[in-house]
């Protein structure tokens, strides 16, 4: 298995933008970001699904720093890139009406000429400020995960059927017509991100394309054996499932000089399971990444300004 690297790009979800004062400047940067990703040779590039800056309370001291919107940000990338997959990691379900999502993801996959994967997932209780300012409701999680359940079967009726029909508890579609569907056969790959071993991860083997979790390599390897029982469980290769994790990362030529610009967020959050070090530190966690069975890992670098570090770690890591 050879490890492919993902982009996640600084639209100001972590506060990547809080010092740049011109909305323009912080766009274009951005942008920038992604376009060197492909010319280095990077295989995706992420986009999150929130609303402001920060750390997603109201009382965030960098709310207010800029924040772009994940998919009309994913339909730019569409046309301001050529070759790297685009997606969301994740687009929460609770923000669109599912047949207007799969509208979009239709329209944007034509875009980009068949390179978006949709990203979805439940999301987590840090969003419930952002959902309420918005005047969004936010229902519990049992009842998020079985309304993300009826999201993607919506998803991919919209995206199969020549008029979509769907009957639940929580949405209904009545000969809904999607045209054109978008580019990739059949359909646009699903990427279901989270790490809920008895809804979402089922939910992978039952419907997904590809999944996303999160934690140090033992973690989610355990979670990628539960998801093989549910693939098992349901008559689902296994293998067919595109397996992607996301982590930090940061490269400079001793361990000590890259901890040193750790933020003290990142390491309690990733601990030393990030890329955070030497070269010789970062290849050994792509392996313990790569030994628990991940196949794309999303990176997030942390100084928006430093290009070079970009084209450091292609030029160590990326095929």
């Amino acid at each position: 298995m050879s490890m492919q690297f993902g982009m996640i790009l600084p639209q100001g979800a972590t506060s990547e933008l809080a010092g740049i004062k011109d909305p323009i400047e912080a766009y274009e940067t951005m942008t920038l970001v992604a376009q060197t990703a492909e010319e280095t040779g990077f295989d995706s590039l992420w986009l999150a699904d929130v609303l402001w800056s920060g750390d997603f309370s109201m009382t965030s001291p960098t709310a207010q720093a800029f924040l772009f919107e994940c998919w009309t940000t994913t339909a730019a990338l569409a046309r301001d890139t050529k070759r790297v997959r685009i997606g969301q990691a994740v687009t929460y379900q609770g923000l669109r009406q599912p047949v207007l999502l799969a509208k979009m993801a239709s329209t944007v996959d034509v875009m980009s000429h068949g390179r978006l994967t949709l990203g979805i997932g439940a999301g987590s209780p840090a969003l419930a400020s952002q959902f309420h300012a918005y005047g969004y409701d936010y229902p519990d999680i049992s009842v998020r995960s079985r309304q993300l359940r009826e999201v993607v079967q919506i998803l991919l009726a919209m995206w199969m059927q020549e008029e979509a029909t769907f009957e639940g508890k929580y949405y209904q579609v009545r000969g809904a017509i999607n045209q054109p569907k978008g580019v990739q056969q059949p359909h646009i790959p699903l990427l279901i991100g989270g790490n809920g071993e008895q809804v979402t991860l089922k939910l992978v083997a039952q419907y997904g394309n590809a999944c996303n979790v999160f934690g140090d390599p033992a973690t989610i390897e355990r979670k990628f054996a539960v998801l093989k029982q549910h693939c098992e469980a349901v008559g689902r290769d296994y293998q067919s499932i595109h397996r992607t994790a996301g982590t930090y990362c940061i490269i400079e030529d001793t361990d000590e000089q890259a901890l040193a610009k750790a933020p003290d967020s990142v390491k309690t959050l990733f601990g030393s399971s990030a890329l955070i070090g030497s070269p010789a530190t970062i290849r050994a966690r792509i392996a313990a990444y790569e030994a628990a069975g991940v196949q794309e890992l999303m990176l997030r670098f942390p100084d928006v300004g430093r290009l070079e570090a970009i084209g450091r770690f292609a030029q160590e890591f990326v095929n």
